[in-house]
């Protein structure tokens, strides 16, 4: 018989941690052990005998409890985790965590525990939005630490917009998914690329696109999480490089071009999420300077190579994915790409819409595939990427 998942849950000072018993007492009915952390502000909105009745495993509250002397308590919580869940989470922890400040029980536990982190955020939409606390979450997801983002609607404070705790089923989807990861993508070789490319106009000038490259990492991240050997191939972005991958950083179309089509052989899946840029020319040798005149200078621009058709052209037996960022037409463009690049799928979506442009963290997208399928993803770009997969192994 399988042993019993266990899950570390945390709860802090949210005006939402009694959501957090009912969240326990769902978790213990389906079956999962659970030892609830509370901070000391989470205790005056909920006392620990409600978890303790529920879960039938003492809730640690004190850092310094001898209650078990012989354990070093924050370090026997983090090996005991299976997932380790803090819902709600506020700014607070949100920060000390994304800063490795460890200064009670649950921020002690947070930088011992080894196993998938899932965090819930509550707050005021304020400090949701705030940019430090946005940062604070970004520097987390970098590091692999999974987020149920918070909804929108009325907040405690009297104040409507975003914030609130996520549904109870969302909280229960986001522990289970972290509890039994899929490993259908074990043993496939999957590439993905990512981000714009820069085509130089001269020293200190180029050509590029308003590609963020995140929706090619969350690819890249959630390939490897479900499996893959990921090699990422990523043009210039902000993004910090995501372990256990290979990343290949180009700049160019060309490189791309390079770095793409020597590896496509060796893999059973490309994903093609990056935008390179469509032209290029030959660059000067010095920075273009103004004329008196007022005159501009003419650049001559010639095509770059067109990566995806080319490994349409190659491909054989592997499953090829393209993305397709349109501003009209966007399934004709999308069909008509599909057919003419010999791809399995392309994922397209409007980039005028709201939730679905460049360098947010959420997208919309529409699948159409070589089959017939025609699929709608929508929700956080990480969200959006799993769905993605979803669809490509049932097909592989």
């Amino acid at each position: 018989m399988e042993a019993k998942k266990t899950v570390v849950l945390g709860v802090t000072g949210s005006v939402a941690a009694y959501k957090a018993v009912g969240l326990c007492s769902a978790l213990v009915k389906k079956g999962v052990e659970v030892y609830p952390v509370l901070t000391q502000s989470a205790v005056r909105f909920v006392a620990p005998l409600s978890f303790e009745s529920i879960t039938h495993t003492p809730c640690a509250v004190d850092q310094f409890s001898r209650e078990t002397p012989w354990e070093i308590e924050h370090i026997a919580l983090a090996k005991r985790a299976d997932v380790f869940a803090v819902m709600p989470a506020t700014a607070n922890f949100i920060g000390k965590y994304a800063n490795g400040i460890a200064d009670d029980l649950l921020t002690t536990v947070a930088m011992a525990v080894t196993a998938p982190a899932v965090l819930a955020p509550a707050m005021n939409s304020a400090m949701y939005l705030s940019p430090a606390n946005q940062h604070n979450m970004k520097v987390l997801k970098e590091r692999g630490v999974r987020f149920v983002e918070a909804e929108s609607g009325p907040l405690a404070c009297g104040d409507v917009g975003v914030g609130r705790l996520a549904g109870e089923e969302a909280l229960l989807a986001a522990i289970f998914a972290a509890l039994y990861p899929k490993r259908d993508f074990a043993g496939r070789r999957v590439l993905v690329t990512a981000g714009p490319t820069r085509e130089p106009i001269d020293p200190v000038r180029y050509i590029s696109n308003r590609s963020s490259g995140k929706m090619g990492y969350a690819i890249a991240m959630a390939a490897r999480d479900r499996g893959a050997q990921v090699t990422l191939v990523t043009g210039p972005t902000a993004l910090e490089a995501p372990g256990g991958m290979e990343v290949v950083r180009v700049t160019t179309t060309q490189e791309m071009y390079d770095a793409v089509t020597s590896r496509f052989p060796g893999m059973d899946v490309a994903i093609k999420a990056a935008a390179p840029a469509d032209f290029t020319l030959d660059p000067a040798e010095n920075k273009i300077k103004k004329t008196e005149e007022g005159g501009a200078p003419v650049l001559a621009l010639r095509r770059t190579p067109d990566i995806l058709a080319a490994l349409g052209r190659q491909k054989g037996g592997r499953f090829l994915c393209g993305f397709a960022a349109e501003t009209q037409d966007v399934e004709s463009y999308a069909l008509g790409k599909l057919e003419r690049k010999n791809l399995d799928m392309i994922a397209a979506n409007d980039v005028t819409k709201p939730g679905a442009g460049f360098d947010g963290d959420t997208n919309i997208v529409t699948l159409y595939a070589r089959d017939g399928a025609k699929v709608q993803l929508s929700g956080t770009k990480r969200a959006v990427a799993d769905a993605l997969l979803d669809e490509i192994a049932k097909r592989l």
